[in-house]
């Protein structure tokens, strides 16, 4: 005979208590059931969720020690290398921590790794959704937040980068203000303002530490909460099998199984932080010094997220630079510096409105798609990275000149070209290759999957016998949605009246746009699937052919 287990009688009562008041023990339970799809990519962005976890917590142990000063002094402390050398207190305190605070170094490591896997896993977990077409209707607003998470943590790890005031970081804050300098008439003004006079003034580490640990933080929490907010109302999407429709949903439940899961996936992301921190040193400020506006230093390299900026700025030319009215417009600084970063996140934050105007698809999804059943969406992704890369290579042009004795404007040429052809090249072979892998499932729709048991039927020829799939197989190749345009098929009414829009301009780009998104997928729909066992050519269709 089972016995039910009850609650402590204590917690019980504090249960009782607080659902007298809020009367959420229904409400509890429901989102207790709740069902979470089961995939390891839906985990992306949790490493996201638990990374800016930690940067919260070491965050706080770091600000109890920081001085965000620029006032000049002469160091004394414990590392003896530095011992006489005029420095900033910010500069000075962050000696402190690293070599007199009981595990102050490792702390700071552990922050700085999380920052860079935290904007790392930001990325991986956009490629999932954007490839997957999880940003589509009901979930544009979503994407829009999360486009926002992106850009701001990127600026909140440049300035947390600048705050030690050693001599990389004052490089990063040397190069921001140069980027400000280029925008015409009014950047000069927002230089010194920011600065509060000519760089690198006395201000800009306290205004970038105030930024830091409060503004920028405060708004990345409220975008996160609002991001589950809206994903725990609209649900989760998931990928196409047996069950899962737009309204129907498999996985696991919130509890115990997934909370139990979320759990332990934190503790891991915490050791591999952990991990990495206690043996892959990462910018250690002691090596290079304190800051001073007249020494440089070759070999540097920005955190990696920014290597695409400075990558950027390296092989832009300088030939299209002018003036206007007296006042220079430094195109080589202004387009590579604030028109990369606006290009990145006005193309994410546009994507999913152009998409669904291209294709007319008002449609709300809670099944992804299969990034190959978007061939020109994957392309367009795949070229995207590429772009990236490019200019993230582009940004250390001059160690591989060092590294592989190749001349450094050659570098730069190399990489200019890289970054036209490039995109290009992979765009062609990305979508050659989902449409290949269309065909192929197809194939395997239609006439199952080859088996390996070769089989000589009565005219003499060898074939390969196929087998059944699996229902969830077919279930997934079924899947396939059919990719059509209401611009290709809205050109007349009902009446065979022409439709007026489609003859403006605009109607005729759309029309054309839609043809280029959806001319060459495969379709499935006339596709009945196999049963039982069969060859792949039919022994009467041999044997009538002899």
């Amino acid at each position: 005979m089972s016995k039910t287990t009850q609650a402590p009688k204590a917690l019980r009562g504090v249960g009782n208590f607080i659902d007298d008041r809020f009367h959420l023990a229904k409400t509890g339970e429901k989102n207790l059931r709740k069902v979470f799809p089961n995939h390891w990519s839906f985990m992306l962005g949790e490493i996201a969720l638990y990374s800016f976890i930690i940067l919260l917590l070491t965050g706080v142990f770091l600000t109890l020690w920081f001085k965000p000063s620029m006032a000049e002094i002469v160091y004394d402390g414990s590392y003896e290398r530095l011992q006489g050398v005029e420095m900033s207190e910010a500069y000075a305190s962050t000696l402190y921590i690293d070599f007199d605070v009981r595990g102050g170094f490792l702390v700071r490591q552990i922050h700085h790794w999380a920052a860079l896997i935290f904007v790392a896993s930001l990325v991986v977990h956009a490629l999932r959704v954007f490839f997957t077409g999880a940003f589509r209707k009901p979930r544009e607003i979503n994407w829009l937040i999360g486009v926002g998470i992106f850009a701001i943590a990127m600026v909140e790890g440049l300035f947390g980068y600048s705050l030690p005031d050693d001599l990389p970081s004052g490089m990063g804050v040397r190069i921001l203000q140069g980027v400000m300098l280029a925008l015409p008439v009014v950047g000069t003004y927002i230089s010194m303002f920011l600065f509060g006079g000519e760089f690198p003034g006395d201000i800009i580490i306290a205004r970038l530490y105030m930024l830091h640990i409060l503004l920028l933080p405060a708004i990345l929490l409220a975008l996160i909460v609002a991001h589950f907010m809206i994903l725990w109302h609209q649900k989760h999407t998931q990928y196409p099998g047996t069950g899962r429709s737009d309204k129907t949903v498999v996985g696991t439940p919130m509890w115990p199984g997934f909370a139990i899961k979320a759990g332990g996936f934190f503790f891991f992301t915490f050791a591999v932080i952990a991990g990495l921190s206690a043996f892959v040193q990462i910018n250690p400020i002691h090596l290079f010094g304190p800051f001073t506006p007249t020494s440089i230093t070759s070999g540097l390299q920005p955190d990696w997220y920014m290597g695409f900026m400075e990558g950027a700025l390296r092989i832009f030319p300088n030939t299209l630079d002018f003036q206007i009215f007296g006042y220079a417009v430094p195109i080589a600084v202004l387009v590579p510096g604030l028109g990369a970063m606006g290009l990145l996140f006005g193309a994410m934050g546009v994507w999913p409105f152009l998409e669904a105007w291209i294709t007319g698809d008002k449609r709300a999804h809670n099944v992804a798609d299969r990034p190959r059943n978007a061939p020109v969406r994957t392309g367009l992704g795949v070229a995207a990275v590429v772009a990236y890369g490019v200019l993230w290579l582009a940004g250390s042009n001059d160690i591989l000149s060092e590294t592989f004795s190749i001349n450094l404007y050659l570098t730069t040429y190399i990489f200019r070209v890289l970054f036209i052809v490039g995109p290009i090249v992979a765009f062609i072979v990305t979508k050659r290759i989902c449409l290949g892998l269309q065909r192929r499932d197809r194939e395997t729709l239609e006439h199952g999957y080859e088996s390996g048991t070769i089989r000589q039927l009565s005219g003499g020829e060898f074939i390969e016998v196929h087998k059944e799939s699996s229902q969830g197989t077919v279930d997934v190749l079924r899947s396939k949605p059919t990719v059509t345009s209401t611009a290709l098929v809205e050109d007349t009414d009902d009446k065979g009246v022409e439709n007026p829009e489609a003859r403006k301009a605009k109607g005729r780009f759309r029309r054309a746009l839609a043809h280029w998104y959806t001319k060459d997928n495969v379709s499935v729909d006339d596709v009945e699937p196999h049963s039982g066992h069969h060859l792949h050519h039919s022994e009467s269709e041999t044997s009538g052919a002899h």
